[in-house]
C-alpha cells in the first residue's frame, strides 16, 4: 500500500507542536500504512516569535534550526511559501526560495501559518517590531541615540535622544517597553550618562492595561512597569511618528528619539491566496474538531484559525498557550478521523482557568490566574521563571 503524506504548513510554535503531536499519536503508521511528514515554512528554521523584542534589546538569536528537535527525525523540510490549496485534488502549490513553483500532494494537511505583527500605514513613521531585521534596526537606532547623547550639550535634546515611545500596550508592547527600559538604563550608565534620564513611554489607547482581566490586574501591572522605568500614557494613541517626536491622538506632541509600533497581530495574509474559507477577519473557518469547512483532510489551528468552544461559544485568543493545547488535541483528532471513529472536540482552556504570564526583564515577571472567581498573582523571580518556562515550552526547548 502507498504511504500517506501529512503536510504541515508553518513552522511556528503551533506547527511544531502539531508535527510532534501527530507523530506521537500515530507512531508514523496508520492502518498499516506509513505516514510521511513534510513541514513547509518560509524560514530556514523555527523563529521564536514570542521573543521578537529580544533582538531589539540585545543581540539574542531567536532562530532555532529544524534539526534541533528530536521529533524532526525523518521529517522532510521544505523552505518555501504555500500559494494555494486545491482541496479537491488534495495538493498544494508552493514557491521555493528561488522563485520556482511546485505542486505537492497530501493526504492530511495542517494549516498553521499563524499571524503576523500588524503594521501601521507607511506614512506614519517609526519602526514596527515585525521581524528580526526590524528588531535589529530598533536596537541600532537607540544605541546610536545614546551615543549621540553623550556629546549633546543641549539638555532637552539629550533627554529626547534618551527617550522612546512604544505604541501599543498589549503583552508585546508591555514586554518590549520593560526590557528596553532596563537595558537602556544599563547602557546609559556604561556610557557615563545618567540612567534616570532614560524615558520609555508606553502608549495605550485604552483606559487601563490588560483589558482581558479585572481592573486590579491592570493596576498591578502598571505598578510593575513603573518599577522597571516605564511610564504608561492612557487614552492616547500615536497618530504619527516624526523624526524628533510623536504626535498623539489628544493633540500632544511627545519628544522622543524613536517610536516602536507594537499594535497587535492579524491572521497571516498568506491565507488570502490559499483558497480556504475565511472569516471576515481573515481566519480559517473550522468546526469543533479543527476540520476546515468543505475541505476533507484539511485542518487548521493557532492564530490563523477561528476556533470556538461549542459548549460556550467562546473563541480562543491569539496566544501561544491556546495553540499548543489545540495541537495536542489535533493529534488525537487526526488519528480518530483516520481510523473512522468519533473525534474529541475543542474545549477552550479559559473554561478551565484564565492564565496569563508576562515577562518584565530578567528576574521580573508578572503572572495572573483566575479560578473559581479568585485572582492569583505571582511576581518577581518566580513570575519570571514561569514566563521563561512558557517561552521555552512554546518553542519546545524543554
Amino acid at each position: 500500500m502507498n504511504d500517506l503524506t501529512c503536510v504541515i504548513i508553518g513552522g511556528g510554535h503551533v506547527g511544531l507542536h502539531s508535527l510532534k503531536a501527530i507523530k506521537e499519536e500515530t507512531h508514523g503508521m496508520v492502518n498499516g500504512r506509513r505516514l510521511r511528514f513534510v513541514l513547509i515554512d518560509k524560514q530556514s528554521g523555527h523563529m521564536r516569535k514570542m521573543l521578537l523584542f529580544r533582538p531589539a534589546v540585545g543581540q539574542e538569536d531567536i532562530m532555532v534550526p529544524w534539526t534541533h528537535y528530536s521529533f524532526s527525525e525523518g521529517v522532510e523540510f521544505v523552505q518555501g511559501k504555500v500559494t494555494s490549496v486545491d482541496s479537491g485534488a488534495k495538493q498544494i502549490q508552493y514557491e521555493d526560495t528561488h522563485g520556482n513553483h511546485a505542486l505537492m500532494p497530501y493526504d492530511i494537511l495542517v494549516v498553521a501559518v499563524g499571524s503576523i505583527v500588524r503594521r501601521p500605514e507607511p506614512d506614519r513613521g517609526g519602526i514596527a517590531l515585525t521581524d528580526p531585521l526590524a528588531a535589529a534596526a530598533i536596537r541600532e537606532r537607540w544605541h546610536a541615540n545614546l551615543r549621540k547623547a553623550v556629546s549633546e550639550m543641549n539638555p532637552e535634546e539629550r533627554k529626547r535622544l534618551m527617550s522612546i515611545a512604544v505604541a501599543g500596550a498589549g503583552i508585546s508592547g508591555v514586554e518590549t517597553s520593560a526590557e528596553l527600559a532596563l537595558e537602556m538604563r544599563r547602557e546609559a550608565s556604561s556610557l557615563g550618562l545618567n540612567p534616570s534620564n532614560i524615558s520609555v513611554y508606553l502608549l495605550s489607547g485604552q483606559k487601563r492595561l490588560f483589558m482581558e482581566g479585572p481592573e486590579k490586574v491592570g493596576i498591578k501591572l502598571d505598578q510593575a512597569l513603573s518599577n522597571c522605568g516605564v511610564k504608561v500614557l492612557y487614552n492616547r494613541k500615536v497618530t504619527k511618528a516624526e523624526e524628533d517626536a510623536v504626535q498623539l491622538s489628544n493633540g500632544d506632541r511627545l519628544p522622543v528619539g524613536l517610536c516602536i509600533w507594537t499594535i497587535g497581530l492579524i491572521p497571516n495574509p498568506a491565507l488570502q491566496s490559499m483558497g480556504l474559507p475565511l472569516t471576515s477577519d481573515g481566519q480559517v473557518l473550522v468546526d469543533e474538531c479543527y476540520r476546515v469547512q468543505g475541505a476533507q483532510g484539511v485542518y487548521s489551528i493557532g492564530d490563523c484559525a477561528r476556533i470556538v468552544d461549542p459548549s460556550n461559544g467562546k473563541a480562543d485568543l491569539m496566544r501561544a498557550g491556546e495553540g499548543a493545547l489545540q495541537a495536542d488535541k489535533l493529534g488525537k483528532i487526526v488519528m480518530a478521523d483516520l481510523e473512522g471513529r468519533p473525534a474529541p472536540v475543542h474545549k477552550s482552556p479559559s473554561s478551565i482557568i484564565d492564565f496569563f504570564c508576562i515577562g518584565l526583564g530578567e528576574d521580573r515577571g508578572f503572572v495572573w490566574g483566575r479560578k473559581w472567581g479568585l485572582n492569583m498573582f505571582i511576581t518577581g523571580k518566580l513570575g519570571w521563571k514561569i514566563r521563561k518556562l512558557a517561552w521555552d515550552k512554546g518553542s519546545m526547548l524543554r
